[in-house]
């Protein structure tokens, strides 16, 4: 964990000096492409570079975790594989877990959420100043990070699962055809392909799992991630299809009771989704404070409007600051405003002059209590249908469990019948000594 913060931390870092670097050098560099500089902003290179950074770092933390998890379980000694596996998967579920999604969480919920305002910025350590958002919000950044990590991440594995037994068998072969002078048979080739390992498809279900989580976890910031799962999912079944019949020994097949620890794990990301979802619509966008702009804050008593419109909603975000109130650590160059004694800044807060200038005004309390009010209903409804769907529609359909009851039936029956048989067998030989000692009995008395 701590190592996983440090490396957000350095993101941070990366983010807050790069962008001072791109703000200064970026514009005169593309001076003359007005196109490429109304897409290329610093805060958009800033974003791209460090989801590329941070995906890098995900990727070769991965390989840590999984020697760290495996390490950890095999001290534990389980006493048998169903007991392993599970084990294993907690472990390697929650590194992975922290790894992927630790970044997407601090975008999401605590980035530019406690900056302060100008004149009184929120520092670290009392001397570095908290990350803040762009003007437009970290949902842009988010949808950014998660594109990047979700494709680097589907093309990364595709890559890995098929290039990787491809090589080792091709390097396999040509050692053995080097040191063989005679025709090898076919199960010889096979016995030189790939070992499926113990593990057999746990990296395949860990897969899908983080990608589930993905999907689930923040759609409402990303809506284009189903669709690119879906596409990766088509993909990779025949690439799967592929891997396991062309590289890999043929697997032995073994019972299973059901998927084991995967099943409580997706259904605690399937019920962590609906919150996250609903802290990205409450916190996040910009959906709430407009829609409570557009019913309370437009028109009387708050708004001079006559009826519910939109008109003036920007105006209404933007609080006023003045520039002689600013402190000689955060104070900017007196050339960036001429001759303007006041500045505009994105936040709810009294105008100075007022008793309670820069404080919270009403309006940010509003805002706070419809959030609150939007998460709470927005759970309980979704909850609410996911009950009756899961009560409506059964795990198991009644044409199975009729099969199953059949099944224990004639089970039951067949055991039955054996033990009928056994007493049978028995009882006909206690019967066949009786009567043998009963006739003997007889012919003694007779003569």
């Amino acid at each position: 964990i701590l190592l996983i913060i440090a490396s957000v931390i350095g993101v941070i870092v990366y983010r807050l000096s790069v962008f001072l670097v791109f703000s200064a050098t970026l514009p005169r560099h593309i001076s003359e492409t007005e196109a490429i500089r109304k897409y290329l902003t610093p805060q958009t290179a800033t974003s791209v570079t460090a989801s590329l950074i941070s995906f890098i770092v995900i990727m070769v933390l991965n390989v840590i975790y999984e020697k760290v998890a495996i390490l950890i379980t095999d001290f534990e000694l389980p006493r048998t594989q169903t007991e392993y596996e599970n084990s294993l998967t907690m472990k390697m579920f929650l590194f992975q877990f922290v790894n992927y999604y630790s970044s997407c969480f601090y975008i999401a919920f605590f980035k530019g959420k406690f900056v302060g305002h100008p004149g009184n910025p929120v520092y670290w350590l009392g001397k570095y100043r908290n990350e803040e958002c762009d003007p437009g919000g970290c949902l842009l950044e988010l949808t950014t990070q998660l594109a990047i990590i979700v494709g680097g991440k589907a093309l990364w594995n595709n890559i890995q699962e098929v290039l990787l037994p491809w090589v080792k068998n091709l390097i396999g072969r040509h050692c053995a055809a080097a040191g063989s002078e005679k025709v090898v048979p076919r199960w010889e080739h096979d016995y030189h392909l790939q070992p499926i390992g113990k593990l057999g498809l746990f990296y395949e279900y860990l897969e899908m799992v983080i990608q589930f989580g993905f999907v689930t976890l923040f759609v409402a910031s990303f809506p284009l991630g189903p669709l690119l799962a879906l596409i990766n999912n088509m993909l990779e079944i025949r690439l799967d299809a592929w891997k396991l019949t062309t590289q890999f020994r043929r697997m032995v097949p073994q019972k299973a009771q059901d998927i084991g620890a995967w099943q409580p794990i997706m259904q605690g990301i399937a019920i962590l989704a609906v919150v996250t979802n609903a802290m990205i619509i409450a916190f996040t966008s910009d959906m709430i404070p407009r829609l409570v702009y557009y019913w309370s804050f437009s028109v009387p008593p708050y708004g001079s409007h006559s009826r519910h419109t939109m008109k003036g909603y920007i105006n209404n975000t933007l609080s006023v600051f003045n520039i002689s109130d600013f402190k000689n650590a955060s104070k900017p160059l007196s050339s960036w405003f001429g001759n303007q004694t006041t500045c505009r800044y994105r936040d709810f807060r009294y105008p100075p002059g007022h008793q309670h200038q820069y404080e919270h005004n009403i309006y940010y309390w509003h805002v706070i209590a419809a959030k609150l009010a939007f998460i709470i209903v927005m759970e309980h409804i979704i909850y609410f249908v996911k009950f009756i769907i899961s009560y409506l529609i059964p795990d198991v359909s009644q044409k199975t469990k009729s099969k199953v009851k059949r099944e224990k039936y004639l089970t039951q029956k067949l055991l039955h019948e054996n033990d009928l048989k056994v007493v049978k067998r028995t009882m006909g030989k206690i019967a066949h000594k009786i009567i043998k000692g009963v006739d003997s009995t007889f012919q003694h008395k007779t003569e």
